[in-house]
Protein backbone atom coordinates (compact mmCIF):
# COMPACT_ATOMS: atom_id res chain seq x y z
CA UNK A 1 0.00 0.00 0.00
CA UNK A 2 2.61 2.42 0.32
CA UNK A 3 3.94 2.38 -2.96
CA UNK A 4 0.35 3.00 -3.95
CA UNK A 5 0.16 5.81 -1.62
CA UNK A 6 3.62 7.22 -2.88
CA UNK A 7 2.13 7.22 -6.38
CA UNK A 8 -0.62 8.91 -5.45
CA UNK A 9 1.40 11.51 -3.74
CA UNK A 10 3.66 12.37 -6.52
CA UNK A 11 0.94 12.14 -9.10
CA UNK A 12 -1.76 13.95 -7.47
CA UNK A 13 0.56 16.86 -5.96
CA UNK A 14 -0.67 16.08 -2.53
CA UNK A 15 1.50 15.22 1.00
CA UNK A 16 1.34 11.35 1.75
CA UNK A 17 -1.15 11.93 4.46
CA UNK A 18 -3.67 13.04 1.92
CA UNK A 19 -2.62 10.25 -0.47
CA UNK A 20 -3.11 7.62 2.20
CA UNK A 21 -6.70 8.98 3.08
CA UNK A 22 -7.85 9.31 -0.15
CA UNK A 23 -6.50 5.45 -0.92
CA UNK A 24 -8.12 4.19 1.93
CA UNK A 25 -11.38 6.37 0.69
CA UNK A 26 -10.94 4.28 -2.02
CA UNK A 27 -10.67 1.16 -0.83
CA UNK A 28 -13.55 1.56 1.49
CA UNK A 29 -15.73 2.41 -1.29
CA UNK A 30 -14.85 -0.51 -2.81
CA UNK A 31 -15.29 -3.05 0.06
CA UNK A 32 -18.88 -1.63 0.43
CA UNK A 33 -19.48 -2.23 -3.47
CA UNK A 34 -18.30 -5.42 -3.76
CA UNK A 35 -19.50 -8.66 -2.84
CA UNK A 36 -19.33 -8.96 1.06
CA UNK A 37 -16.99 -12.48 0.08
CA UNK A 38 -14.76 -10.49 -1.87
CA UNK A 39 -14.46 -7.13 0.71
CA UNK A 40 -11.60 -9.05 2.87
CA UNK A 41 -9.38 -9.44 -1.06
CA UNK A 42 -9.70 -5.53 -0.52
CA UNK A 43 -7.73 -5.58 2.73
CA UNK A 44 -5.76 -8.10 1.82
CA UNK A 45 -4.21 -6.61 -1.09
CA UNK A 46 -3.64 -3.43 0.49
CA UNK A 47 -1.39 -4.50 2.95
CA UNK A 48 0.84 -6.55 0.45
CA UNK A 49 -0.97 -9.77 0.50
CA UNK A 50 -2.01 -11.82 -2.67
CA UNK A 51 -0.02 -13.20 -5.65
CA UNK A 52 3.60 -10.65 -6.41
CA UNK A 53 2.75 -9.18 -3.74
CA UNK A 54 0.93 -5.41 -3.44
CA UNK A 55 -2.62 -4.16 -4.74
CA UNK A 56 -1.77 -4.74 -8.22
CA UNK A 57 -0.40 -8.17 -7.98
CA UNK A 58 -3.16 -9.34 -5.67
CA UNK A 59 -6.05 -7.59 -8.37
CA UNK A 60 -4.32 -9.92 -11.14
CA UNK A 61 -4.85 -12.90 -8.22
CA UNK A 62 -8.72 -11.97 -7.78
CA UNK A 63 -9.73 -12.09 -11.61
CA UNK A 64 -7.79 -15.37 -11.96
CA UNK A 65 -4.01 -14.10 -13.75
CA UNK A 66 -1.71 -16.11 -12.15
Amino acid sequence: MEELIKQVSEKAGITEEQARTAVQTVADYLKERVPAPYSSYIDRFMSGGGQGGGFMGGLGGMFGNK
